[in-house]
Formats: C-alpha cells, sequence, structure tokens
C-alpha cells in the first residue's frame, strides 16, 4: 500500500514578504530618533530655563521665610545682608555635598 502524504508545502516567502518588517523597523527607529532629538535639542533647554526659574523662585520663597522669621522685611537693607548670608550656607552645603559625593568626607 502507498501512503499518500497530505501536508501541503510551507508557503515560499518572497523578496516583497521580506521587505516589509526591516522598513517598518526603520521607520520605527526614525521616529524614535527624532522624538529624541526633539527632546534634546527643543525641549531640554525649555525643561532646564523652567527648572532654573523654579529653583530661584523656591530660593527666593525660603529667603522670604527665614528672613521673616528674624523681623526682616523684604526690600531692606537687612533682608539683602540676611538673603546674602543663606546664599552663603547654601553655597557652603552644596560644597559638602559634592565632597562626600565625590568621597572626599
Amino acid at each position: 500500500m502507498t501512503e499518500t502524504r497530505s501536508k501541503a508545502r510551507p508557503p515560499q516567502r518572497t523578496a516583497d514578504d521580506l521587505r516589509g518588517p526591516p522598513l517598518v523597523a526603520a521607520l520605527l527607529l526614525a521616529v524614535v530618533a527624532a522624538f529624541g532629538l526633539h527632546a534634546l535639542f527643543v525641549s531640554g533647554p525649555a525643561m532646564r530655563e523652567a527648572a532654573e526659574a523654579e529653583l530661584a523662585r523656591v530660593i527666593a520663597d525660603e529667603d522670604r521665610d527665614v528672613c521673616g522669621q528674624f523681623g526682616m522685611r523684604p526690600d531692606t537693607a537687612p533682608f539683602a545682608t540676611c538673603s546674602s548670608e543663606l546664599a552663603i550656607v547654601r553655597r557652603k552645603q552644596s560644597d559638602r555635598d559634592h565632597a562626600a559625593a565625590a568621597g572626599i568626607l
């Protein structure tokens, strides 16, 4: 008895079938790269400016709160002195933080 094979042959892939996935991957990579470049060159500086403005606002609020606790009102000479002394304290703390991060302390 002869046995016939009923298995169908798998379809052969053509050059057109193989061109699709790499093209999709290349387009996806191009879109991701475009978003990355946008974030780096367009959004990055704007985010940096916003962060610097927020830091300046927080520091001004701290100066007003701390110096105000000692009875100094904004736009007075004692307030300006207090604010500059707080800036020195912040700078020294920052120096200590950097030294600790570098392993010096």
